[in-house]
C-alpha cells in the first residue's frame, strides 16, 4: 500500500506526496499530459522535441543540468504516443534545488534559436540512428500506419517524418509549450522521506503563481474496427526474418484490459510460457519470440514478435502462432497456469514499491488515468480475472480482421 497525500493549486496543478523515511533521497515527477498523439499530423515529433528542449534552459536558468548535478540530483525523461515525463532524483536536503528548477522551465522555457537548433539536430541524429539506420529500427514506422488508419496512434512517438521536425518553426515550438505545457496540465508527484506540510508550502511558493494557461480539448477521431487483416512485407539488411503480428485491442481503461495483459503473460513470461515451449524447444519455428501489450491509454495493439529460424517459412510461423492462440482460447488456461502469473504481477508490483521513484512514477501515472489510488488497486483487477474472462476477451481480440501482420526479411546474399 502506498500511501500519498494530494493537493491542487489553484492555477491546476495536481499535486501528490508520498512519504517515504527509509531513503534519503527524494523523488521529483512532473507529468504532462501530452504526448504524440497530441500533434498535428503535418507536424509530428514535437512531444518527443519538447522532450530535449525542456533541458535546454529557462528564464532564469541557461543550463538545466549544471545546477542539479552542484546538489547531487540526476534526471532523465522520456515521451510516449500518450504523455511525456520528466524525473529527478535528489538528496532530500536539496529539494529546493530541483522544485526551481522545474517550476522555472514551465514557468517560462527559453526560447533561443541556438537551443531549438541544437535540440533539433540531436532529435533528427535520434531518428536516423535508432529508426533508419539501425536492424528493425523502422518496424513500427510501418506497423502503425497498418493497424490505425484515423487516431494519431498511427504515427510512432519520433515522428510520421524527418522533415516536420526539419521544417519546425519558432512559431510552431511556442505555441505547442504554451498549449501543453502548463500548471492545469501537469501532474507533480514528490516522494521521498519529506514533511508534506513543509513540501506543500514549497511547491506553492515555487509553482503557484504560474499561470494556469488555457484549456484545449482533447478530441482525437475514433479508430474504427478494420475490415479485414492487413499483411505487409519489408526487404532490409537484416540479419534474420522476424515476424511481428499486432492485433487491436482495448484501452488501458476499459476493464477488459487486464485479461488481455495476461493473455501476453501466459504467453510467453518465461520459458514455461506456451510461445518458447511450443514454437521454440518443440517445433523449433523462432529463436526468440515475445508477446506484450502497448499500455496506450486509447484502444492499443497486443503484440506477437519473434525471430525466426533459418529457414522458417513466414506463413509457417504464422500459421503455428494462431494455431497456439486458437488452443489457449478453446479450453483456457488452466488454474495452475494462471496463478502463476498472476503471482509473477505481483512479485513485480513489491519490486517496484520498494524504489521511490518508481512510486513517484507510479503515482502520476494512474493520476493521469483518472485516480492516484489506482496505485493500490490495478494488481486487484488482474486477481479477478478468470479463465472465462481470458477466453472471452481473447476471441474478441484476436478476429481475423483484427490482424496486422509484418513480415521483415532480410535481404538475400549477393
Amino acid at each position: 500500500m502506498i500511501k500519498y497525500e494530494k493537493f491542487v493549486l489553484d492555477n491546476g496543478l495536481r499535486l501528490i506526496i508520498h512519504q517515504d523515511t527509509s531513503t534519503e533521497l527524494v523523488a521529483v515527477n512532473t507529468l504532462y499530459d501530452v504526448g504524440a498523439r497530441d500533434e498535428d499530423q503535418n507536424r509530428t515529433g514535437f512531444a518527443h522535441l519538447f522532450e530535449h528542449l525542456m533541458f535546454g534552459g529557462s528564464a532564469n536558468i541557461p543550463e538545466f543540468d549544471k545546477p542539479l548535478q552542484n546538489a547531487g540530483g540526476q534526471n532523465n525523461a522520456f515521451t510516449n504516443n500518450d504523455f511525456t515525463n520528466y524525473y529527478i532524483t535528489i538528496p532530500k536536503e536539496n529539494l529546493e534545488t530541483a522544485l526551481w528548477l522545474e517550476s522555472d522551465r514551465m514557468l517560462n522555457l527559453a526560447f533561443t534559436p541556438e537551443s531549438l537548433e541544437v535540440q533539433r539536430k540531436v532529435v533528427i541524429e535520434e531518428f536516423k540512428q535508432r529508426y533508419l539506420n539501425q536492424p528493425y529500427g523502422d518496424v513500427w514506422l510501418k506497423l502503425r500506419p497498418m493497424a490505425y488508419k484515423n487516431h494519431p496512434y498511427q504515427w510512432a512517438t519520433i515522428g510520421k517524418s524527418i522533415e516536420h521536425i526539419e521544417d519546425a518553426t519558432m512559431e510552431d515550438v511556442k505555441g505547442f509549450f504554451k498549449r501543453f505545457y502548463r500548471p492545469s496540465n501537469a501532474i507533480l508527484v514528490i516522494a521521498g522521506n519529506v514533511n508534506v506540510d513543509e513540501v506543500k508550502s514549497r511547491v506553492e511558493h515555487w509553482f503557484g503563481s504560474i499561470p494556469p494557461g488555457e484549456k484545449s480539448a482533447r478530441k482525437l477521431p475514433l479508430e474504427l474496427d478494420k475490415q479485414e487483416s492487413e499483411l505487409q512485407l519489408v526487404e532490409g539488411d537484416v540479419p534474420q526474418n522476424a515476424l511481428y503480428m499486432a492485433w487491436g485491442m482495448p484501452s488501458r481503461l476499459s476493464p477488459d484490459y487486464y485479461a488481455a495483459d495476461l493473455i501476453t503473460d501466459l504467453l510467453s513470461r518465461g520459458k514455461s510460457a506456451r510461445l518458447y515451449q511450443k514454437l521454440i524447444k518443440e517445433l523449433r519455428l523462432f529463436n526468440s519470440v515475445s508477446s506484450y501489450v502497448l499500455g496506450s491509454l486509447d484502444p492499443g495493439l497486443l503484440v506477437v514478435s519473434g525471430m525466426l529460424a533459418d529457414g522458417v517459412a513466414f506463413e509457417d510461423a504464422s500459421w503455428a502462432v494462431q494455431n497456439l492462440v486458437d488452443e489457449l482460447l478453446e479450453h483456457g488456461p488452466d488454474e495452475k497456469e494462471l496463478e502463476k502469473v498472476k503471482n509473477k504481477l505481483e512479485t513485480g508490483q513489491l519490486v517496484s514499491e520498494g524504489n521511490v521513484l518508481s512510486k513517484a512514477m507510479n503515482l502520476a501515472f494512474y493520476e493521469l488515468l483518472g485516480d492516484a489510488d489506482g496505485v493500490n488497486s490495478y494488481l486487484d483487477r488482474y486477481m479477478e480475472v478468470t479463465s472465462q474472462d481470458i477466453v472471452r476477451v481473447g476471441r474478441e481480440i484476436f478476429k481475423p480482421n483484427r490482424l496486422n501482420e509484418l513480415h521483415y526479411q532480410k535481404k538475400a546474399a549477393k
